[in-house]
């Protein structure tokens, strides 16, 4: 029954691709109206790539990412959050959904490993055992990588919103010092991340110079393309999703004429931003203190058991 299971699998799949072949799939609704939109608003500020990936892959990896990427195109599947994840680790999406396929793949081949392991043992289970248990595998190697993007990303995410903060003090101390806008934004990222400074590079683990760095390229981005530096952070508040950057974006959009109010607006932002990390602080600090108290009362409730124990047992053979 398994064998007769797994050709029609088979057949069912050569059927699929064959039918995908012959009609290739029609871009959905959902592309078209993007597109449609884009070319509508031409007129807009351009937009650009403000952040390359850095991983090295192989032509293999990157030929079968780029046909998974033209499928979920052609049928409208964005995934803007993880799009958005993986710009802020410096990933590409095609890398990624060639993980995520290579991956599965690589679960199912656990099938024949096991049946192969229990002919060896010569236990006489059912082939229905390794096969549900090599299907639960892929689907596990499937998810695995969007959960560790999500947990570097949502970890790199608070670095670099502690970056902004900082980045909002510098910008309102060239503001005072009498700089206009644009020059007070790039002398505020050179501050804060030199071009000399070895933990400067984009791939940088830990520290905030690597979110300077990534501000200090957009802002040069914009000089090259054209726009407003506040239009180029808004670009990069939308593909890592930051919502400072986008707030700032909208703040000096809005007064950029007015060094006053911007400076003002800029301290307050700020301040804000330097209360939020510290009720986030606390909150994880007390989080923390609660899972030391209930380690303890398990740790107290043991020693206790382990005191007992022995009068109980004498009691009840008594």
């Amino acid at each position: 029954m398994i064998a007769t299971v797994l050709m029609g699998g088979v057949l069912g799949l050569g059927l699929f691709l064959l039918f995908c072949a012959l009609f290739p799939a029609r871009p959905g609704l959902i592309t078209r109206l993007s597109a449609l939109d884009s070319a509508r608003a031409g007129g807009d500020a351009p937009r650009t790539v403000l952040i390359s990936p850095e991983e090295q892959a192989s032509p293999f990896r990157l030929a079968l990412g780029a046909r998974l990427a033209g499928f979920y195109a052609s049928r409208g599947w964005e995934l803007r959050s993880i799009r958005a994840d993986l710009a802020l680790l410096g990933r590409s999406f095609e890398g990624f959904l060639a993980t995520k396929i290579l991956l599965a793949v690589s679960g199912l081949l656990s099938f024949p490993l096991i049946v192969g392991w229990m002919a060896v043992m010569g236990w006489g289970v059912s082939p229905q055992i390794p096969l549900w248990a090599a299907l639960a595998v892929a689907l596990v190697f499937f998810v695995l990588p969007d959960i560790q993007i999500r947990r570097d990303a949502a970890i790199r995410r608070e670095d670099f919103r502690h970056a902004v903060g900082a980045f909002l003090d510098l910008v309102a101390m060239n503001l005072a010092g009498g700089r206009g806008v644009p020059e007070a934004l790039m002398t505020a990222v050179s501050v804060g991340s030199p071009a000399s400074s070895p933990a400067g590079g984009m791939g940088a683990p830990s520290g905030t110079n690597w979110a300077m760095e990534r501000i200090r390229e957009a802002l040069a981005s914009a000089r090259i393309v054209g726009i407003t530096p506040w239009q180029a952070l808004g670009q990069l508040g939308d593909e890592i999703n930051v919502d400072e950057l986008r707030d700032l974006s909208a703040a000096l959009g809005l007064v950029a004429d007015d060094g006053a109010k911007v400076r003002a607006s800029l301290t307050a932002r700020a301040a804000t931003l330097r209360r939020r990390e510290l009720a986030e602080l606390e909150g994880k600090a007390g989080e923390r203190s609660q899972k030391m108290l209930v380690a303890q009362l398990l740790l107290c409730a043991g020693f206790v058991l382990f005191l007992s124990f022995p009068a109980a047992m004498k009691m009840l053979g008594s």
